[in-house]
């Protein structure tokens, strides 16, 4: 059997750290893969970047992508192997979510609006966070 048969799906992640969340480094990344699950970016068989390639890309230690890896494999949806890598064993309760493309293509737009307008990726943040709530509110009374 040639190597390639044998070869695992490797999915590459693209983990970045946004300093001025006041979120520790490990959340951030466990945040990531979480969301990479819930949009379908992750499958079961995917393999993450290993700890040293994440660590060397975002200059932290590898303890602290260990970490985050050790704390998605408490939560049953990565398993770590010894001398071959990690791998999501399990999508989030839910399934991922297909968005349609018209919605997707709206918000694009509307990030290309709020980006044009000033807003930084912290605002944007807080403006979903807080028209959701109030949406969520409202929907309650």
């Amino acid at each position: 059997m040639n190597e390639l048969a044998n070869a695992m799906v490797f999915c590459v992640i693209e983990f970045r750290l946004d300093p001025a969340s006041g979120r520790a480094v490990y959340l951030q990344l466990t945040h990531q893969v979480r969301q990479a699950l819930r949009m379908g970016r992750l499958r079961a068989g995917d393999q993450l970047p290993t700890a040293r390639e994440v660590g060397a890309r975002l200059g932290i230690t590898s303890n602290t992508v260990l970490k985050a890896y050790r704390e998605l494999e408490l939560r049953g949806l990565v398993v770590g192997r010894t001398g071959v890598g990690t791998f999501v064993v399990d999508p989030l309760p839910g399934g991922a979510v297909e968005v349609p493309p018209q919605l997707r293509h709206d918000l694009e737009r509307w990030l290309a609006e709020a980006r044009a307008a000033g807003l930084d990726e912290e605002s944007v943040d807080a403006l979903l966070a807080t028209t959701r709530d109030q949406l969520a509110t409202e929907s309650v009374a």
